[in-house]
């Protein structure tokens, strides 16, 4: 059987303070961020029966599973975080950039697995990790893959909020916020759904299953939400206004595209240029 997974926006960084700290390269933790961690700590009701710990590599999302879920890995000695190049944030800019994997292998001695964390990880310009949704859907459908395969039955996933819309493919209130309808250090629990999906949220065919989730009805209850989530076909119209008005707001664009969109003269409310 398919394991639940534990989805988890990281704490609150320095980048999300204020835009101007952007262009901090894989910014750490702020003082509430780790006040945060400790809150989820004591709230988290499942540390007993969590058998896998995976994060996105970037630091802010390592410090976030370490101290959250602390005691799971406590408990369970053999368990490391296994960092997932895979579900790091979606955008280029520095905040969302990860640090070479020698820099992590050093600052991260302990607790964290970085076998799968290559060279280029970090590269997002090109490839693999590109700020296109195109590039973005590939990975986030390799990671769901990747987890439906694990033989563990309950995984926490600590990741970013803008690629938390890819990998739940769950578009609701996708700016709610800032790029994003999650909150930090909000956790949602989702199971694998027993229908077989072929195609994307876009409509196009897939090379086999694409291994969709769903949210539990006890999780959109402990967010306040009523009734089921929304259906597939709601979720493709969904992930199109979603993905718009990232696009609108500057969100979804490459460094370079960014610059060149902006205004002479122009400034910034609340991260967008005007």
């Amino acid at each position: 059987m398919p394991p639940i997974i534990h989805c988890v926006r990281h704490a609150q960084g320095l980048h999300n303070l204020c835009t101007a700290n952007h262009v901090i390269q894989d910014p750490l933790l702020t003082d509430l961020g780790h006040e945060q961690c400790l809150q989820l700590r004591e709230n988290f009701p499942r540390h007993a029966n969590i058998d896998l710990v995976t994060a996105s590599p970037l630091r802010r999302t390592l410090y976030t599973a370490l101290e959250s879920f602390a005691p799971v890995l406590e408990s369970k000695p053999h368990l490391q975080v296994i960092a997932l190049p895979d579900i790091q944030e979606t955008s280029d800019v520095a905040c969302d950039t990860g640090s070479d994997p020698s820099v992590l292998k050093e600052e991260f001695k302990t607790g964290v697995d970085l076998s799968l964390v290559q060279e280029g990880w970090n590269n997002k310009q090109t490839g693999r990790y590109a700020p296109t949704n195109q590039a973005i859907k590939q990975r986030a459908r390799a990671a769901r893959r990747w987890l439906k395969a694990r033989p563990e039955k309950e995984i926490v996933l600590v990741t970013h909020g803008g690629f938390l819309h890819y990998f739940t493919e769950d578009w609701e209130d996708s700016s709610q916020f800032q790029g994003t309808g999650w909150s930090n250090t909000e956790y949602r629990t989702f199971t694998f759904t027993e229908e077989t999906h072929t195609e994307d949220l876009e409509g196009y065919q897939l090379d086999g299953d694409n291994a969709s989730l769903e949210e539990t009805v006890e999780s959109r209850q402990r967010r306040g939400k009523t009734g089921p989530t929304y259906s597939r076909e709601e979720q493709k119209t969904l992930y199109k206004k979603g993905t718009q008005g990232w696009d609108d707001q500057g969100l979804q664009m490459s460094t370079a595209e960014r610059e060149a969109a902006k205004v002479s003269d122009g400034k910034e409310v609340n991260g967008v240029r005007v």
